[in-house]
């Protein structure tokens, strides 16, 4: 999906004869007098908020950024979306706004994370070790990697 940095978020003011509109963050009426409009939609000022941090994005005209339906502040979209370098294993370059994964300072392409010996890809929960800037399962990693061997033991 497409990242977008939305201008501005805006403050309304809700007129004492309208009907009070729906919030697209709870769901709830927005019975305030002023409320929110970002993303074509209205929210409370507490239910505009970044996805990973929970911080309150509803300053007047402050930027949103979304991903993979997910609103976040400035700086949780550049940590997980940024301009990162070049990765680790393959060296090429990462495209700003693709998704990595780092260990330690290295930085890697989601489809480079995995085990440089056996080329085991890494699940979420999965163990992992950095030696010798080489990221290595765990079998490689006890398996004779220690003793300098780069071939996996039995």
């Amino acid at each position: 999906s497409l990242c977008c940095f939305l201008p501005g978020v805006s403050l309304v003011s809700l007129q004492s004869r309208e009907k009070p509109r729906g919030c697209a963050g709870c769901n709830g009426k927005i019975r305030d007098r002023f409320m929110l409009q970002a993303l074509d939609r209205y929210w409370h000022e507490d239910c505009l908020k970044c996805a990973c941090c929970d911080c309150r994005l509803g300053r007047v005209g402050s930027t949103l950024y979304t991903r993979a339906n997910l609103i976040l502040c400035r700086r949780d979209y550049l940590r997980l979306f940024g301009v990162t370098g070049n990765c680790a294993a393959c060296s090429k370059l990462i495209p700003a706004f693709e998704m990595v994964m780092r260990a330690r300072d290295n930085v890697y392409h989601l489809d480079c994370f995995a085990c440089q010996l056996c080329r085991q890809r890494f699940c979420v929960g999965d163990k992992f070790f950095l030696k010798n800037n080489m990221i290595l399962c765990q079998l490689d990693y006890e398996g004779g990697h220690l003793n300098g061997s780069t071939e996996r033991q039995p």
